[in-house]
């Protein structure tokens, strides 16, 4: 296996970031995941205009993102995969202990692993943390990943594959990697950016592609939904089967179908959306 780190290819076991870069030290970084099929991206574009944005937000040194492009090529190029994970890390690089950033530069990695098709539904718990819409990391796709990796280990404890948070006045909001999307008399909604909850790629296409509405929603909506899916670069759409105690014995459902089918058709139709 072969990365991108810093401005060329390393193999995986040489490659070496310092103990002091400041997204190891304090979680200093952004990133993304991008789905690669045969070797090729999908909706980099937007991926990487995302990037920019977290960097910006948090106050990074906006990255080059022809040089961003390159590393995914060539990672994608040397790691021949059918389905793939492509990593995009991008820290404050070397700096001092402590939040202070240095003036040594920021980390570019690009990785690669591999990945497999999603069932076709899945089982999803409610937490009792929640997320802050109003905080300083709000919408950001940062490298702070603890309090999802906490989230997540009590979704595979109780069966399921993925968390579902609401925000601090009580709306439903995101999942730990995902946004959530229901369907109620007939209408498909999902939590506004507003509520805290990340701006999924896979989110903004959806939205577009199936005309879904943005609505603050109450998190019992989870206890009367018809249907509940998830989106998310590797998920795509994914039907949920069981949310905590409740049984939604037909997911997918016909409308959650219709979202994976409408997706599935026009991410084939154009890789870079």
């Amino acid at each position: 296996m072969k990365i991108w780190l810093n401005g060329g290819l390393r193999d995986v076991d040489s490659a070496r970031v310092s103990v002091l870069d400041h997204g190891l030290t304090v979680g200093d970084g952004i990133f993304e995941t991008v789905k690669s099929v045969e070797g090729r991206t999908f909706a980099l574009t937007r991926h990487l205009a995302r990037l920019a944005r977290s960097a910006r937000g948090l106050g990074l040194p906006e990255p080059d993102l022809d040089e961003v492009r390159r590393a995914c090529a060539a990672v994608l190029e040397a790691n021949p995969l059918p389905l793939g994970r492509l990593r995009i890390t991008y820290t404050g690089g070397l700096s001092p202990l402590g939040s202070d950033r240095g003036d040594q530069g920021t980390t570019l990695i690009v990785a690669l692993g591999e990945a497999s098709r999603r069932p076709d539904s899945t089982a999803v718990i409610t937490v009792p943390w929640t997320r802050n819409e109003r905080g300083a990391l709000t919408g950001l796709k940062t490298t702070s990943y603890a309090e999802n990796v906490v989230a997540l280990a009590r979704a595979h404890e109780q069966g399921a594959s993925e968390a579902l948070f609401a925000n601090t006045v009580g709306q439903l909001c995101e999942g730990t990697g995902s946004n959530v999307f229901v369907v109620v008399d007939g209408e498909i909604l999902t939590p506004p950016v507003t509520s805290g909850c990340l701006a999924g790629i896979t989110r903004e296409l959806a939205v577009e592609w199936t005309g879904a509405r943005e609505s603050d929603l109450p998190m019992d909506v989870l206890e009367r939904a018809d249907e509940i899916f998830l989106t998310s670069t590797l998920r795509d759409v994914q039907g949920v089967h069981r949310v905590d105690g409740r049984q939604l014995p037909e997911a997918p459902g016909p409308m959650t179908t219709k979202a994976m089918r409408t997706f599935d058709e026009r991410a084939a139709d154009d890789l870079d959306p």
